[in-house]
Order: C-alpha cells, then structure tokens, then sequence
C-alpha cells in the first residue's frame, strides 16, 4: 500500500508494538496529524464476542462529555403538532408522510441521524430497507425511538454529540471520538465516557478477554494501540 510522506514521518513517532495509556495515546494522534484540515479521531475496538449471535451484541449510545465536533443535521418523524417543538429544538427537519415520500421517491438523504417518536414507527418503517444499510434507522437501543413528550431532550443530545456505537460483522466498533482541533485531554475524557460504555455494555454470555484491542487514529495518521485492560 502506497503511503504518502507525511504519514511516514508520523509512524516514526509511534511504536508500533507498543500499548500506551490512553492519555499518551491521543497525545501521539495529535502530535502525528499532518493534514491540512481539522482531522476526525476515531476509536476502533475489537470484542471477544460474536456478533452472529443475538445474546452477543454490544450496542448503545452515548452523549460525549465535549461532543463530535461534527455539526449533525437531524431529520425527525413526528406528529404534525409536534413539528414546531422539534423545529425549536434544534431539528433540521420535522414531519411525517411527506419526508418518507421524499426519501423514497426523491433518494434524498441531507440528513445524518433520524429521530423519531414512537407513534410514528408505523410510517417510518416503510424505510427499513433504505435507512437500514446506511445505519440511519431509528431505533430504541440507540436512543432514537423515543416517546413524543421526550422529542426535544432526544434531539439535544444527538446535536451536544451523542454518538451510537455497535458492532460490525468482524466484532469491532468503530466511533468517532472528537477532532485533532480538541487536545489529548478533550479526546482523553471523549474516550474514558465511551469505553465505560462499552465495558458496562458487556453482555452476560461473553467469554474469555472481552477487550482484544484498541486503537485509535485520525482520519489521515497511523493507529496507536491503547491499554485499554486498566479500565476493566
């Protein structure tokens, strides 16, 4: 694989078999990012368990103590009287029937997290085939089913950041944790709230080491490996 020279000179500054504390770790991203642009840091976590089987899944969501970075359009399904509230708290777009039909028929997607109450799921889930692939169908689990009297607080937490993290077919969860811009603290404590999460998230028939590995990387610099078996 062909690698460019800034990334080169960025691997020189990480021992490649060597697992740092998460504080030294992001210390290392930052220190290591080379772009021009204001680079995502993301944690990739690899689980001992198996995520063919429904007892093993490992999947939540969580507000981040500093957030994403990312400004987050939300789209939510709501009653008509609703519409105004959501609009109010920080909704980019609200509505029923008609947002189906334009996703439907116009393949539009200008939006990055669905939210919707739970009187509605009736409608949305004409859009389980097309939200489904793109992780974008709301659902309880993640905080995104909500009750209609719970629409605003709902909507504020994934705009302050809150993320969802699950697994992926090869046993790994793959989150955003923040931007180089925010420091090794910031992303630090982004990281600390998440892999709490996680580890409480551990499900009863997981066995052996549940924790295999942990590395995290902005979007352009090489992976640093973190311990992250003190925080069990």
């Amino acid at each position: 694989m062909f690698r460019g020279k800034n990334y080169k000179e960025s691997s020189k500054l990480i021992d490649k078999q060597n697992l740092y504390e998460p504080k030294e770790a992001f210390e290392l991203v930052v220190q290591a990012s080379k772009a021009k642009f204001d680079e995502t840091v993301e944690l990739h976590v690899k689980l001992g368990v198996d995520s063919r089987h429904a007892d093993q899944q490992v999947r939540g969501a969580i507000v981040l103590p500093h957030g994403t970075g990312k400004s987050v359009k939300v789209l939510v399904f709501c009653k008509p009287e609703k519409e105004e509230e959501c609009k109010a708290a920080g909704a980019d777009y609200a509505g029923g029937a008609e947002l189906v039909q334009k996703i439907q028929g116009e393949n539009w997607f200008d939006f990055d997290v669905v939210v919707a109450s739970q009187d509605m799921m009736g409608v949305v889930g004409r859009l389980g085939k097309v939200l489904g692939p793109k992780g974008l169908m709301p659902s309880p689990k993640a905080g995104t089913v909500v009750s209609p009297n719970n629409l605003t607080q709902a909507i504020q937490e994934v705009k302050a950041g809150k993320i969802e993290y699950r697994l992926d077919k090869t046993n790994i969860i793959h989150c955003p944790i923040g931007k180089v811009s925010f420091g090794a603290e910031k992303l630090t404590e982004n990281y600390d709230a998440l892999i709490t999460a996680i580890l409480r998230a551990k499900p009863a028939t997981a066995k052996g080491q549940y924790v295999r590995s942990c590395v995290t990387a902005s979007t352009m610099g090489p992976g640093v490996k973190i311990n992250a078996q003190k925080t069990l």
